[in-house]
């Protein structure tokens, strides 16, 4: 039953790790190639990966979708979609300027010959067999292919998550040495006292039998 214990462990653990790739931001360096509008219906396989559609505009299962497709350095391409997360959705991006961030990609479009660099901030997943695509959130120049960043934004979030995590459990167990600690005790020491009267008892009954029986 050991493995038992061990799937039940692991498989929250992976679901916050899952979890947190998909919503914290990621920055690539591609080159845009171009930019389209695809007419999608969302089903309910894939719709929660979706965010949503213009603001101001009716939320539907059927919609346009701004699409931005890439090449990496590497010659890999990735295609992104362009959509508002507006102000109650989650991730709490915020984002409501998906317009001008397709504005942003023509004017940044570039060939394999004269290729224009750029950074796509970003979160979620490219996964072709339900059609999902990482959401960009804004398109930045880059000095090239090989430019480097630093995600000081995850490594903060790490870091304040490690210290709420480290005082939630300064707070545990000293709520446990207060309150479970002294209730534990006073029923180890009353199972003790238990146990001495038992065995007293049960003594004098011995000694009674023994008595009658001599």
């Amino acid at each position: 039953m050991r493995w038992v214990k061990w799937i039940l462990t692991a498989l929250p653990i992976i679901f916050v790790a899952g979890m947190l790739h998909y919503t914290l931001p990621q920055r690539d360096v591609v080159r845009i190639t171009n930019t389209e509008i695809l007419r999608s219906d969302l089903s309910g396989w894939n719709r929660i990966f979706y965010a949503r559609s213009d603001g101001g505009n009716a939320v539907t299962d059927t919609r346009d979708v701004r699409l931005l497709n890439a090449v990496y350095p590497n010659g890999k391409v990735i295609v992104f979609r362009n959509e508002d997360t507006g102000w109650f959705r989650w991730p709490p991006y915020f984002k409501t300027n998906s317009s001008d961030v397709s504005a942003v990609a023509e004017n940044l479009k570039s060939t394999a010959a004269e290729p224009q660099w750029v950074w796509v901030k970003h979160y979620g997943w490219r996964f072709s067999p339900l059609s999902i695509y990482p959401n960009a959130i804004s398109i930045k120049p880059a000095s090239g292919p090989d430019a480097g960043y630093i995600p000081w934004f995850n490594i903060g979030f790490f870091i304040v998550m490690g210290l709420l995590g480290l005082g939630a459990f300064r707070m545990v167990q000293r709520f446990k040495r207060r309150r479970i600690d002294p209730v534990l005790d006073d029923i180890e020491e009353s199972w003790d006292d238990a146990g001495t009267s038992t065995r007293g008892f049960i003594g004098r009954i011995r000694d009674k039998i023994s008595d009658t029986t001599k």
